[in-house]
């Protein structure tokens, strides 16, 4: 009896104990601050560039939607990304940031090199590190 009874206490204690362990609120993830509805900074677009000589200029722009991205951004970050031509398609690449141009400026222009494949995206920043939706990519190659 008292063996009994000394099982179902263990018993209770380790179910107790797997329910803690796989008790969960869903998945997981890095905390994420609370989103209201338009206090976020549109994406750029349009994104379009010229070529002068090794000089390419982009220039792209920048809408504040009244609905659900109303707030106007302080500046755009710019981010590059470039390998040979020889290199295999679908190779992955990384994007490195560039260049900062402050509003209401909406062109960077940076020196390019023979022989790359160039991609560019812009980001619009605003205030306490507020930063929209990247742009879409642009492709360049440059031979």
């Amino acid at each position: 009896m008292k063996n009994k009874r000394i099982a179902i206490q263990v018993l209770i204690v380790f179910l107790s104990a797997l329910l803690f362990v796989f008790s969960g609120c869903g998945k997981k993830g890095p905390p994420m601050p609370p989103e209201i509805k338009g206090q976020k900074i549109a994406a750029p677009f349009d994104l379009t560039y010229t070529l002068d000589g090794q000089e390419i200029t982009f220039s792209w722009n920048h809408k504040i939607d009244k609905e659900t991205a109303t707030v106007k951004p302080e500046g755009f970050e710019i981010f590059m990304a470039k390998k040979t031509v020889e290199a295999c398609e679908g190779c992955p690449f990384e994007f490195e940031k560039t260049g900062v141009i402050s509003m209401p400026a909406m062109e960077f222009s940076t020196r390019i090199e023979k022989g790359f494949k160039y991609y560019f995206r812009v980001q619009a920043t605003g205030e306490n590190n507020m930063r929209s939706e990247y742009s879409k990519t642009v492709q360049f190659e440059y031979k």
